[in-house]
C-alpha cells in the first residue's frame, strides 16, 4: 500500500478526494500524514477527521520550513508526496530531493494560465476550453512533466466560480487517477514527457460527459 504525504493550504477538496478514493479502492494506498503552512487550513481538519496525521510547519523561514518538511516526510517513510492546493513555491533543494515522487495539481491546461486564478484567466483570455492537468514537480513552478490532463467546455455564461466548480471535479478524478498510476509503476519520465505504460482504464469506471480525458486516464 502506498504511503503517501499531501501538501495543503487551504479547504483540502483534492485531499478529501485522495482520501475517498483510498478508502474506496480506487487507489491502493493511504494518506499518512497532511503538511500545512497554513495553520487555519480546513485541509488540516479534513486530516483530522479522517484519522490522518496533520501538521502545520510554520513558513516563516523558507529553509527551516522545508526542511522540516523533508524530515516528517522521510521519517514517516513516505513514497509519493502530492501537492493538493499547497499555495508556495518549492525550492529547487526541495524538489531534487523528491523528484520522481512529487507530483501537483493545476487548475489549467498547462502549459496556459500558470500561477494563481487559472479559471479567472482562463474567462479574462475567452479560451472555449480550459481544465485540470497534474504533473511531476520540477524547478520551475507549473512546468514539470505532464502525467494526466482533462479538457472542460467554458460555457457562454460561466462566471469565474461556475467555471472553477466544474474544472474541481476533474481535478477530483485525475489526481487520484495519477496517483494510482504511479503507485503500479505505470509512469515512466522521459524528459519532459511522462510515458504511461498499458494498463487498466478509468474512462468507464468514472468518468463526466462533455470532458475529453487525455490518454492514459
Amino acid at each position: 500500500m502506498l504511503k503517501i504525504g499531501v501538501l495543503a493550504s487551504g479547504r483540502g477538496t483534492n485531499l478529501q478526494a485522495i482520501i475517498d478514493a483510498c478508502k474506496n479502492g480506487l487507489v491502493n494506498g493511504r494518506v499518512e500524514l497532511v503538511i500545512s503552512d497554513n495553520k487555519d487550513a480546513f485541509a488540516l481538519e479534513r486530516a483530522r477527521n479522517n484519522g490522518i496525521e496533520a501538521i502545520h510547519v510554520d513558513a516563516g523561514n523558507k529553509k527551516k520550513h522545508e526542511e522540516t518538511m523533508d524530515k516528517i516526510l522521510r521519517n514517516a517513510a513516505i513514497e509519493l508526496v502530492v501537492g493538493a492546493g499547497y499555495m508556495r513555491v518549492l525550492s529547487p533543494w526541495f524538489i531534487k530531493r523528491w523528484y520522481g515522487k512529487l507530483i501537483n495539481i493545476h487548475p489549467a491546461l498547462l502549459p496556459s494560465f500558470k500561477g494563481i486564478d487559472a479559471q479567472g484567466q482562463a474567462l479574462s483570455y475567452g479560451v472555449k476550453i480550459t481544465g485540470c492537468t497534474t504533473h511531476f514537480m520540477d524547478e520551475k513552478p507549473d512546468h514539470g512533466p505532464i502525467i494526466l490532463q482533462a479538457a472542460v467546455r467554458v460555457k457562454k455564461n460561466d462566471t469565474r466560480d461556475s467555471l472553477a466548480e466544474r474544472v474541481l471535479k476533474v481535478e477530483h478524478q485525475i489526481l487520484p487517477r495519477s496517483i494510482d498510476l504511479f503507485e503500479k509503476g505505470r509512469l515512466i519520465i522521459e524528459g519532459r514527457k511522462v510515458n504511461i505504460l498499458p494498463g487498466d482504464s478509468w474512462l468507464n469506471r468514472y468518468s463526466y460527459p462533455d470532458v475529453f480525458y487525455s490518454e492514459g486516464y
